[in-house]
């Protein structure tokens, strides 16, 4: 049985807990660090500001180390406190993500082709990039469609099911003999949303490492309806292009045995 801290909740500003384990691991973490960042984690795309008592239920944390915190993260630009006392985001994470976005080099090569995707499909396009376990959507184009499939850049979305989350990992460099490898784009159907399909296709760097997934993602009605191979073949082709453009080299299917 793990045995209880009775310093702990000084140290972190929560109540008390098991006590972690010490290794190498353990030292490796900033307890300070990390409560602030969980403080970051606790706003998504739907809740752009977020009250005190909000902040402290997410994250487990007393109100006043939230605020002890945030002052801290306000004073590096994190967060901005509201005259009504809410906080949100403040312009430090946006700068951050723009840079994370040019360290890619890749958005005067991306985005025509995104466009030229919603052009020949109809659908949203979008290109992602693998973080770990996660995917995330370093660039996309909406299509002019009333209805249609809506994602903001820098979406986190999971790597466990969907199509470009297929690509990522059968591409990737532990990837395994797979039929999406084979064939070199996924179709998802429904999967990570029941409205929702999506196909994607592996973008290649020079050394023919993985850049990323191109995609396009629309309504699930509409994909049944379509012809699937013939947008499988549009998505593949442009992938392709793209990979020229970047010094890698198309996706080549194998010869059937």
């Amino acid at each position: 049985m793990s045995a209880i801290d009775p310093e702990a909740p000084k140290r972190r500003g929560r109540p008390p807990g098991p006590a972690r384990t010490a290794g190498p691991a353990a030292e490796q973490r900033v307890d300070a660090v990390e409560r602030a960042l969980s403080i970051l984690d606790a706003f998504t795309a739907g809740e752009p500001s977020l009250s005190l008592s909000e902040i402290s239920g997410r994250t487990g944390l007393y109100p006043s180390t939230v605020l002890r915190l945030a002052a801290s993260l306000a004073r590096f630009g994190y967060l901005h406190r509201e005259a009504n006392g809410r906080f949100r985001l403040g312009p430090t994470p946006l700068r951050l993500g723009i840079l994370y976005r040019e360290a890619f080099r890749m958005t005067d090569y991306v985005r025509p082709v995104l466009a030229r995707l919603v052009e020949e499909t109809n659908e949203t396009a979008a290109f992602y990039v693998r973080e770990g376990d996660k995917r995330i959507c370093l660039y996309r184009h909406h299509t002019p469609r009333l209805i249609r499939h809506h994602l903001e850049e820098g979406s986190e979305l999971p790597l466990d099911r969907g199509a470009s989350a297929h690509v990522l990992l059968a591409f990737g460099d532990d990837g395994r003999d797979t039929p999406v490898r084979r064939r070199g784009y996924a179709v998802s159907l429904g999967e990570r949303d029941p409205q929702t399909a999506a196909i994607a296709a592996p973008v290649f760097s020079p050394g023919q490492r993985l850049a990323g997934a191109l995609g396009i993602t629309g309504l699930l009605s509409r994909f049944q309806d379509a012809d699937v191979d013939m947008l499988a073949r549009v998505v593949l082709d442009q992938a392709n292009h793209l990979s020229r453009i970047l010094g890698g080299s198309p996706f080549q299917q194998a010869d059937p045995a």
